[in-house]
């Protein structure tokens, strides 16, 4: 039977909901497909449940065909696998965590590795049982701080995540390839552009981490491609440090004063003003900029420490927190410079661990990291660590030296593509996929081992492969829309056609309603718009609100055996006749 819109659980809205900062929010909530229960939860409506199920279908043919089976593990998880992964403690804030009447600890799942490997261990212990792949489509919990833009950040999300499991390096290749190969089909199938690039493997290690992004102006994610074909997200960007230079012949360093000038320009206009160089002026690329950061551990402490970096660039919060994971990462405050009399702030300079330069006084008990492109024998206009002083011609290693590297600035159009394919340009983009070499983290964790061939014990291997249901949803909404509402792709439209009866005639409704019916017949969802006393114009809105891209509006020819066929896409509109119709798209 069609789905009548007079029985369809369905109101369509006017105006733009308040809350709402992207298109496809305001039109999911217009068009009657989810309502906001609270911030970053969603209720789903039944045309926003029918795209759903519609990609989930999609998912699922491809897992299969990927060789993956489908399982369902609950969301209300107990503490003791998160405890013993060690992310109990990582997740921080990050998870609603909850306690039952008896005063156990649990977790809405933001995620479920662990019970995944548990189940395979509880149930598996052979290599002839292996490999495997299998995975759920499920529901995760994640507590964001700042949930935003509708389903693309949610506090509630619906994810499919799937997991290898083999014994050898060489099987979780295989499985890997296979899982990335039905993402591309997936994505494929859904209409979606995307970009393939490196990923940060994060904690977990790992030896391989790639991230599907669609690129598109809301995107939270920055990445960088090359013509050559190499792309990677900021986060894994690798800078290319220039070769080491000799430090013999250099000039000396030297302390000059530098009054007014906490800040870069300052200090690169008083260079060339009072210290001007022969062979060129000043600029901020000849400056080290010392970015002193805070970092609080798992275990509360606190821990300053001062990067430093070509004054040309600013830190990237992004690469700062993952290079420091799972540490939270901020901006040293005030009372931290008060309690660190050696921080002079706005004339930060280097400090050798083994002592003062210059007779620089020493940040003792403070890490100072270096940026890759702080290689030595490049010479540097720097802090002197004492008001309103710099050191200009500071080396790096003759004068000074640091603690380490560490990626922390920001990455730029141009800059050089660690595989040598070009410089890079920058996009934004919003992950969909992630596929990711788990290797034997979990495994080794949890205690998941098998018997090979020799019957020796060893370590499963695993693989893990998410993709963002409800965020997908979302995506498709985004990138497929115009000024009146909504356009589905075919593939997930919540109806192959919507048909619409106009006019009062009763003939108009009896010649809808054989319409809609021999549609059904022949295969088709339909949505059947027979509201009696509604008018044309509100009748259209709707349709073009909602989305379905195949629309046959129903009329004044209806008597004489002619509707019209409207593409919503193109916006093209032709007439024919009703076995036409039934011909064209049934």
């Amino acid at each position: 039977m069609p789905t009548r819109l007079t029985q369809l659980f369905l109101r369509t809205l006017r105006e733009d909901p308040a809350d709402a900062e992207v298109q496809s929010h305001r039109l999911l909530v217009r068009a009657g497909y989810i309502r906001r229960q609270g911030p970053g939860i969603f209720a789903w409506l039944p045309l926003g449940l029918r795209v759903k199920a519609r990609i989930e279908k999609i998912i699922r043919e491809e897992m299969a065909a990927a060789g993956a089976q489908e399982v369902h593990f609950p969301a209300l998880l107990p503490k003791e696998p998160y405890e013993r992964s060690g992310r109990w403690e990582t997740y921080g804030d990050g998870i609603f965590r909850l306690k039952d009447r008896k005063g156990a600890d649990y977790l809405l799942a933001p995620t479920h590795e662990e019970m995944f490997t548990l189940m395979v261990k509880d149930l598996y212990s052979s290599y002839k049982d292996l490999p495997l792949s299998i995975y759920q489509i499920q529901d995760k919990y994640r507590d964001e701080a700042r949930p935003r833009a509708g389903l693309l950040r949610g506090r509630e999300f619906t994810m499919k995540d799937a997991y290898s499991f083999d014994y050898t390096d060489e099987g979780l290749e295989i499985s890997y390839m296979a899982q990335r190969d039905a993402y591309e089909r997936i994505f494929s199938r859904l209409g979606l552009e995307y970009v393939i690039v490196a990923a940060d493997n994060g904690l977990m290690g790992g030896a391989r981490s790639e991230e599907f992004l669609h690129p598109t102006p809301i995107g939270e994610d920055s990445f960088v491609r090359t013509d050559g074909g190499y792309a990677a997200n900021v986060e894994a960007f690798t800078t290319v440090a220039p070769d080491p230079q000799p430090t013999e012949g250099l000039p000396e360093a030297t302390i000059l004063d530098s009054p007014g000038t906490p800040t870069i320009a300052t200090l690169v206009d008083l260079a060339n003003d009072r210290y001007p160089r022969e062979d060129r002026a000043w600029t901020a690329a000849d400056t080290l900029k010392n970015v002193v950061l805070a970092l609080t551990h798992l275990d509360g402490t606190r821990e300053l420490v001062v990067i430093g970096i070509p004054g040309d660039r600013d830190v990237d919060m992004k690469r700062v927190e993952v290079a420091f994971a799972p540490a939270d990462v901020e901006p040293a405050t005030e009372a931290d410079f008060d309690s660190n009399a050696g921080l002079v702030k706005g004339y930060i300079g280097p400090w050798s661990p083994t002592g003062p330069v210059l007779g620089l006084e020493s940040a003792t008990n403070i890490r100072y990291l270096l940026d890759p492109r702080v290689v030595d024998g490049t010479s540097w206009i720097t802090g002197a660590n004492e008001h309103e002083k710099h050191v200009f011609g500071l080396v790096a290693g003759r004068d000074f030296v640091g603690d380490g590297w560490v990626e922390a600035a920001e990455v730029r159009p141009g800059d050089p593509s660690p595989d040598g394919s070009g410089p890079v340009e920058i996009a934004r983009g919003m992950e969909i996929g992630h596929v990711f070499q788990l290797g034997r983290f979990f495994a080794e964790e949890l205690g998941l081992k098998v018997l090979d061939e020799n019957g020796k014990l060893v370590t499963v291997t695993m693989g893990s492969y998410g993709i963002g249901v409800t965020r997908i949803l979302a995506v498709i909404a985004e990138s497929n829309n115009d000024e009146k509402g909504l356009i589905w792709p075919a593939e997930v439209s919540p109806f192959d056609v919507h048909v619409v009866a106009t006019g009062k005639d009763a003939a108009v409704f009896e010649v809808a309603d054989a319409l809609a019916g021999r549609l059904e017949q022949g295969g088709l969802e339909v949505l059947y718009d027979d509201r009696p006393k509604v008018s044309p114009g509100v009748k259209f809105g709707d349709a073009e609100l909602i989305g379905v891209p195949t629309i046959v509006i129903v009329g004044r020819d209806a008597a004489e055996g002619f509707v019209e066929l409207w593409d919503r896409r193109s916006g093209e509109r032709v007439k024919l006749s009703v076995d036409e119709v039934v011909a064209r798209i049934g």
